[in-house]
């Protein structure tokens, strides 16, 4: 099994916003070799110049402190109703702006791009039949952003199981049952998981939907990608590595390794996610919690 430790740059929205200042933090202060790039960090919606202009920034800044950026995802400001959204005009406008997003993650050398499959509105949600409308037209939205990315040379395109019902997969039967119905649409390049240790829905009545080792055997050997952050039992908040929160949470290194070995997995980017409130002291401690969560990992994956 192959493994790279890398980490999510949701820590640097509007903390580090220079891509001279991200990539260094990334590559020289942690001494990590990959990240997966987030889109709150550069909106392909911007004006196309400003957008090039970054975009060679990254790049050259990537290249400096020799960092790849692996794969794109959006974060926080974009975790919106997007493609299942309940108006049809907005819903076509966010799949242009997808087209956007992986035009840009592209050059930035990404193998592959994703998104939370899409957030139902409450109304929606509470109706059987147009949930399942949604849902349908989603799929085949996402066939048609797989179609993009194929000739933008992506192995793969990507989404993450979330943990509430309306906005998809949360549970791992409904993943199972997502991941098979674009198995039977003859994609052209084949839809993978974001797999998150933190997510599943505690109303479930399945304690699997809240056991990150049970989403890990079931999905792991289709999840290039694995968000890691610790997790404890309330599921409160995007935990660091730190000994004060590993003595109370459920994610161990060894259990982790294990199980993914276990699930078939052959080749995945752990990647650290972790979140810090705007409000001290946590903002103080984002970089030391990173170090930290870094140091933790590197027992566990050297590469």
């Amino acid at each position: 099994m192959r493994l790279q430790l890398g980490i999510n740059c949701g820590f640097a929205i509007n903390r580090f916003p220079e891509p001279e200042v991200w990539t260094r933090i990334v590559g020289e202060e942690l001494g990590l070799r990959c990240c997966q790039f987030v889109a709150d960090l550069l909106n392909p919606w911007l004006p196309q110049d400003l957008v090039d202009e970054q975009v060679a920034r990254i790049s050259q800044s990537a290249a400096k402190y020799d960092v790849a950026v692996r794969t794109t995802f959006t974060s926080a400001f974009t975790r919106v109703n997007h493609i299942m959204h309940p108006d049809p005009h907005t819903r076509e406008v966010w799949f242009e702006w997808f087209k956007r997003f992986f035009d840009l993650s592209a050059k930035l050398g990404a193998e592959a791009s994703g998104s939370h499959f899409g957030s139902l509105s409450v109304t929606d949600n509470a109706d059987p039949a147009r949930r399942r409308q949604r849902l349908a037209e989603g799929l085949q939205t996402w066939r048609r952003l797989a179609e993009y990315g194929a000739g933008l040379g992506f192995r793969c395109i990507l989404f993450e199981p979330m943990s509430v019902s309306r906005e998809i997969a949360h549970t791992i039967r409904e993943t199972r049952e997502i991941l098979d119905a674009f198995e039977s649409m003859d994609m052209p390049i084949p839809m993978r998981l974001v797999l998150d240790v933190d997510h599943g829905d505690v109303a479930s009545l399945n304690p699997d939907d809240t056991d990150p080792y049970a989403w890990l055997r079931e999905f792991g050997s289709v999840s290039p990608v694995i968000h890691l952050k610790q997790s404890k039992r309330d599921k409160g908040g995007h935990w660091a590595f730190t000994p004060e929160h590993n003595a109370e949470g459920k994610i161990t290194g060894e259990q982790v390794l294990a199980t993914l070995e276990a699930s078939g997995a052959e080749d995945a980017m752990v990647v650290l996610e972790l979140s810090h409130r705007e409000r001290e002291p946590a903002e103080s401690r984002v970089l030391p919690e990173l170090k930290a969560s870094v140091d933790y990992w590197r027992q566990f994956v050297s590469e």
